[in-house]
């Protein structure tokens, strides 16, 4: 309901705008106003079955009206929830948005379990009901090749191997850890979690032909250029969210057309501003805790690749990309509510519902993964990357008992000598 507080004191102009409020009153009243209308709402769904029942004919066509009946059932669902759910800690641009993708976020998550209780054929045909495309098997592609950053055998473009690789993953790249960083608020958590993928890739790509990249692709095209200057954009952006006073008034209060323009675009932006502080060595849970988060967001980027092999979805499939988008939009809630959680010291928070069902769908979504394609995911991993693994599992196991047992327990023994206790 509320504006950005100019600074510069203006006259009250108001009565030189004729009709200012009629003017935008419809247009705005719903967005700006964070009421559920529940009644509303169930109004327009109720005139839309009556209808259908009534005065629409039932076509005589069984598949049409399953895939019609199944997705006015999610309609339904969504509209029950977009009125009733429980809201998040996310009002902007309005409450009723974050409710909205809580429900999809169930809708998936039973997508999801549905896949997973069907055959391997079933559920790979039950694609084409989504698209008549899908279903069929992925055609093998070439991955890797040349790696030469400069190839002197071709004489009129040396550096064809470099731009060949300047396609749209590069801006994909870029804006998806811009806005991983927006979630995580955190340069070292994502420096990690970038340069800890490059390392899967590296281990798996005996699975996965499209994990195999060159060197310059993975750490210069990737890790350098790409998620680096991401993070950094993400950085810039959080350091301003951070600054920006957040000191609002009623957006019917403003009296000029140039003030209104800006109070809507300031809707798109957080009511307030929390700064994550993760702090992973101050204590055991903490740590633990950051440890999973890692694990988790690592988890979830396979599961994208290893989704569209055993499903058999290209690449370039629109599903993909809702997939994302859906990530997108639940990421920085998820994110949200664990940190709040983390940050009670007295555990009398619960973890957010959102988050909840975000790391259902992660641990589903590899489940499906490992049922659809046993053979692919239990292909044994090279005996020098295991061991390269198990290094360093072994080193974050030791520093973890030195920094949370057993030096705590050296300083307290110091402390007992220096005072005579």
């Amino acid at each position: 309901h509320l504006s950005v507080v100019s600074h510069n004191k203006r006259p009250n102009r108001s009565h030189l705008i004729v009709n200012n409020h009629y003017f935008c009153f419809f247009f705005f009243f719903s967005f700006f106003n964070r009421r559920a209308h529940a009644v509303t709402v169930l109004l327009l769904l109720t005139c839309a079955l009556v209808y259908v029942t009534l005065l629409e004919e039932t076509p005589q066509d069984t598949a049409y009206n399953t895939k019609r009946g199944i997705i006015a059932s999610i309609l339904v669902f969504l509209c029950f929830g977009v009125t009733q759910a429980k809201d998040g800690p996310f009002t902007r641009p309005h409450p009723a948005y974050w409710r909205f993708w809580l429900c999809v976020t169930v809708v998936y998550e039973l997508f999801l379990i549905f896949i997973l209780f069907q055959t391997v054929h079933d559920g790979r045909q039950f694609m084409k009901y989504i698209d008549p495309k899908l279903g069929v098997p992925l055609p093998e592609r070439d991955y890797g090749g040349n790696c030469l950053m400069y190839d002197p055998g071709n004489a009129s473009d040396p550096f064809h191997n470099i731009w060949d690789k300047m396609d749209g993953f590069v801006p994909a790249h870029f804006l998806g850890w811009y806005i991983k960083t927006l979630m995580i608020r955190d340069w070292w958590m994502c420096m990690i979690i970038s340069v800890m993928f490059e390392f899967l890739e590296y281990s798996l790509e005996h699975q996965l032909p499209n994990f195999s990249e060159c060197w310059w692709d993975h750490w210069i095209m990737d890790v350098l250029v790409c998620n680096s200057l991401g993070i950094y954009c993400g950085m810039k952006a959080l350091a301003w969210l951070s600054m920006k006073p957040y000191q609002w008034q009623g957006l019917w209060n403003i009296p000029t057309y140039k003030g209104k323009i800006k109070r809507i675009a300031f809707q798109f932006t957080p009511y307030s501003w929390v700064k994550f502080e993760w702090k992973p060595a101050s204590n055991l849970r903490r740590w633990l805790a950051v440890l999973g988060i890692i694990f988790m967001f690592l988890l979830a980027e396979l599961n994208t690749f290893y989704l569209k092999f055993v499903l058999w979805m290209p690449p370039e499939h629109y599903l993909v990309l809702l997939r994302l988008v859906f990530f997108v939009n639940v990421g920085g809630v998820a994110m949200r509510e664990i940190y709040d959680f983390m940050d009670d010291p007295k555990f009398h928070k619960k973890l957010g519902q959102q988050a909840w069902l975000v790391a259902a769908i992660t641990v589903t979504e590899f489940l499906i993964v490992l049922k659809y394609d046993p053979n692919t995911i239990m292909l044994p991993i090279p005996f020098f990357i295991m061991q390269c693994w198990f290094l360093g599992i072994f080193l974050i196991f030791i520093w973890t008992m030195w920094r949370f047992f057993i030096r705590p327990n050296h300083l307290k023994n110091a402390v007992h000598i220096n005072y005579g206790l």
